[in-house]
């Protein structure tokens, strides 16, 4: 029964690796997704209402209601990760069969996620795996908003000053520093937090990536493809192979953060700290800080992921290609 599977709500900027993190949960048996949440990141955001519906076609969950959000960030300008993951977020692969926009809710993804959480207070986790525009929106309209979660989980920040879009910048944070502010220091409820370094020290290797892409079914072939304009992107371009932290790999950043919310097993260690975000730095804008002597003195402390199961996580990438 649904109501015994846990309950889920994800909020992506669909681009490759979101991608594959929304096929990872529809694959997992005990897993009940609520809806699909949109916000503007990797691609713009009609881009990424298209994907997250690409992608339910292709694993036949239509079924599941998406959102469209926030199309830019609280202040500034939006930026986009097109140079990896394609102009359209799934690495140009045309698909004239595509679901139509006419299939997105009407309502809009910062009310559906208030009234969705409202209706299950404390049942909930939410996995954000884009910048966290839709989030912060959702606290400052309903300041009651994080209580009601039973848990967040992130893929966003960092916990070495490691950039891999400025020097000191990961993407998803860097997009929308104030929105990360704001759910770093108004979001009460258990948070994990799956770094970009902890994605890239978890990476698998090249050999196994070959194999799982290389089975024959419609989900392998589907990822094969969206995935080929990023890999061949990343082992070519300078600053991307200088910016992935611990060698050569596989890294889909947000399957780490959806794989702590199907089975928190999956997460082996974790520094638990106050964290906050840069905004002013010249240098270091929307850079994530771990408070490790707790000069913050914050109450509420996240759960920064420092280990990875691989055997588990391995099995829930399988899944989601079968």
């Amino acid at each position: 029964m649904a109501s015994k599977k846990k309950l889920l709500l994800i909020d992506v900027d669909c681009g490759t690796d979101d991608a594959q993190a929304i096929m990872m949960a529809i694959a997992a048996p005990n897993i009940h997704i609520l809806g699909i949440t949109c916000v503007e990141g990797n691609t713009s955001l009609n881009n990424v209402c298209k994907n997250v519906l690409r992608v339910l076609k292709l694993c036949n969950r239509l079924d599941i209601p998406v959102f469209r959000g926030a199309g830019k960030p609280i202040l500034g300008e939006a930026i986009h990760a097109s140079d990896f993951h394609g102009s359209d977020g799934l690495g140009d692969v045309p698909d004239p069969n595509a679901p139509g926009l006419d299939l997105i809710q009407k309502e809009y993804a910062v009310d559906a996620l208030k009234r969705i959480v409202s209706k299950h207070p404390e049942q909930i986790s939410l996995i954000a795996t884009g910048p966290l525009t839709n989030l912060a929106l959702a606290v400052r309209t309903d300041s009651t908003f994080p209580q009601k979660l039973k848990a967040l989980f992130i893929m966003g920040g960092n916990m070495e000053s490691r950039g891999n879009t400025t020097a000191c910048g990961e993407f998803n944070f860097l997009a929308d520093p104030e929105a990360a502010y704001v759910v770093l220091n108004e979001f009460t409820c258990k948070t994990y937090i799956a770094t970009w370094e902890h994605t890239c020290y978890y990476k698998l290797p090249w050999e196994w990536y070959d194999q799982w892409v290389s089975r024959g079914t419609k989900k392998a072939d589907f990822i094969k493809k969206i995935y080929a304009h990023s890999l061949q992107y990343s082992r070519n371009n300078e600053k991307e192979i200088k910016a992935l932290v611990g060698g050569p790999g596989f890294v889909s950043c947000d399957s780490y953060a959806m794989a702590a919310a199907i089975d928190e097993s999956t997460v082996t260690n974790v520094i638990e700290c106050g964290v906050t975000v840069e905004m002013c730095g010249k240098f270091t804008r929307g850079m994530m800080v771990l408070d490790l002597i707790d000069s913050l003195k914050k109450q509420n402390k996240a759960l920064i992921m420092n280990g990875c199961d691989m055997e588990k996580f391995k099995a829930l990438m399988e899944a989601s290609v079968k």
